[in-house]
């Protein structure tokens, strides 16, 4: 594939500055802090699902009594061993009996440390063969229907009805999508809590449960199938339950998962703290079974301009590639995202939108990159609209993205319908197809445009990176520096839910997870 001249040693330092960023935060945010969502991400783990009589799930009333107790600090996991060993019961069992009052949760002296030890080990194994199992059964669906070939189709439902939402998957997929995202319900992110079972009322998407994780994957197993390749199925992991989501999607085998590292901070004013917490939990999980994350930069351009902010996108991109690999992520599960989104009335944008996708592809040259096609410009013509889109299935094409996000041509209308995915996927076989080897069989002028432009942005991504590493994450986001957005330390939704760990906090998936990573099998 063509290649655009970049200095290399540029390349490692605004690496360095990004794996610097990343691992203050690590140390001074991550290792010490916990948070009610992770703590219910263990319970979750070790077998606790469900809900009682009035709809309030087990892991959130398990949490809420340790919390009334000033006992959380200490981590659910001891506390929660302890109770199955007085129940002498499995893990829902147990959840009752604490729900019900039957068990006095949160004492522990009945039972030595070793036999509370013994138990949480016992049943930290069990989660970590439950996160290994659902990687190997999808390597194994992949043996019989293999991947397709990149850049992957992605298509999108939203119907708000998970069984609407599989009609509609189906369609998508006989119709040449590769990956099919269901659009999570307006304002999910902000819940403290996992909904329980299958939904039909979402708003503007269906609500991620556990049970439509397996509603949807059931039908793709089909479709896959019937198409002769896997048909991978994404959904949301942002927001306050971060890690019980991955949690979920990882029991229901679920390929990849919306997991940004600042986007729910910037976007839904949720706490950095409780954001950067919950997301190192869920990106272990991710790690472990095997599930893609993609990232969100593609919003920084809703509120900015695509070329005068463009560094803020690779800025971003090179933040969440190190946090990702903190958190023991590999190159090929990191969907790292960017977007089509220059003013299409700028003389030699699509040369820019080029340069742009070309330098993504240079710096992470082993990544699946998620590309996002144009929104923002468009309007009701919807001509004009299937014009744009076939720009971008063209820059997409031959700069070799990873995960194509199909645009849809009433885009700036209504929720597509399903004639307007097949003519929306129609395009992009089309160009696909008749510009396959396009980008082997070009260069790039080391003095024209193209070329320039990518070397301007990697100047001004490398001099912003400086000074956020200068004064720290935190600070930056503090400052406005990425999306023209403020977010102080102390302000957003959920912070009321992180806690300091005590000197003998227990959370034995954690410390696995960090210590093993991805074990091959």
């Amino acid at each position: 594939m063509a290649q655009i001249k970049l200095d290399q040693e540029q390349v490692k330092r605004v690496k360095n500055y990004a794996k610097d960023i990343a691992d203050s935060v690590q140390k001074n945010v991550i290792d010490g802090n916990s948070s009610v969502s992770v703590e219910r991400t263990v319970l979750r783990l070790y077998g606790v699902d469900g809900t009682d009589e009035e709809g309030t799930p087990y892991p959130n009333l398990i949490v809420d009594k340790l919390k009334e107790k000033d006992l959380l600090s200490k981590g659910v996991s001891k506390f929660f061993a302890a109770s199955m060993l007085a129940s002498k019961r499995d893990a829902m069992d147990t959840a009752e009996l604490i729900c019900q009052g039957n068990i006095l949760f949160g004492e522990i002296n009945e039972f030595s440390r070793a036999d509370i030890e013994s138990k949480e080990i016992e049943l930290s194994k069990e989660a970590l063969k439950t996160l290994d199992s659902s990687r190997i059964h999808k390597s194994k669906k992949q043996e019989k229907t293999p991947l397709p070939e990149q850049p992957f189709k992605y298509m999108i439902v939203a119907t708000g009805n998970i069984y609407e939402d599989r009609t509609q998957a189906k369609a998508a997929v006989s119709s040449g999508a590769d990956i099919i995202a269901v659009i999570r319900s307006t304002a999910q992110s902000l819940l403290d809590y996992v909904p329980y079972g299958a939904t039909t009322e979402g708003f503007g998407g269906t609500f991620a449960t556990q049970e439509n994780f397996k509603i949807m994957r059931k039908a793709l197993d089909e479709a896959s199938k019937k198409k002769g390749t896997y048909v991978r199925l994404v959904n949301y992991a942002s927001g306050l339950c971060m890690s019980e989501i991955a949690a979920c999607a990882a029991i229901e085998d679920l390929d990849m998962l919306l997991n940004d590292s600042m986007y729910g901070i910037l976007f839904r004013d949720i706490n950095k703290k409780r954001t950067f917490v919950d997301q190192h939990f869920s990106r272990l999980i991710c790690s472990r079974a095997k599930i893609l994350i993609n990232t969100g930069e593609d919003n920084y351009l809703t509120t900015s301009d695509a070329i005068e902010n463009a560094y803020t996108v690779t800025s971003s991109q090179l933040i969440n590639e190190a946090m990702g690999k903190n958190s023991l992520l590999t190159d090929e599960q990191l969907g790292l995202g960017h977007a089509f989104e220059i003013d299409p009335k700028v003389k030699n944008g699509f040369l820019f939108e080029l340069a742009h996708a070309q330098l993504a592809r240079q710096l992470f040259p082993d990544a699946p990159l998620k590309y996002m096609p144009p929104t923002k410009y468009k309007s009701c013509d919807i001509f004009f609209s299937q014009c744009m889109d076939s720009m971008f299935n063209l820059a997409s094409v031959t700069t070799g993205q990873g995960i194509h996000l199909c645009g849809i041509l009433t885009e700036a209308i209504h929720t597509p319908l399903m004639q307007d995915r097949f003519q929306s996927l129609s395009n992009v076989n089309y160009i696909f197809d008749t510009a396959r080897d396009l980008g082997d069989e070009i260069e790039f002028k080391e003095d024209g445009v193209i070329a320039k432009r990518a070397q301007t942005v990697l100047n001004e991504t490398e001099e912003f990176l400086k000074k956020v590493n200068d004064i720290g994450l935190m600070e930056a986001i503090s400052e406005g520096y990425f999306a023209g957005i403020k977010r102080l330390d102390t302000g957003g939704k959920g912070l009321d839910g992180v806690f300091l760990k005590d000197s003998d906090y227990s959370n034995p998936i954690l410390e696995m997870l960090e210590k093993e990573g991805t074990i091959n099998g």
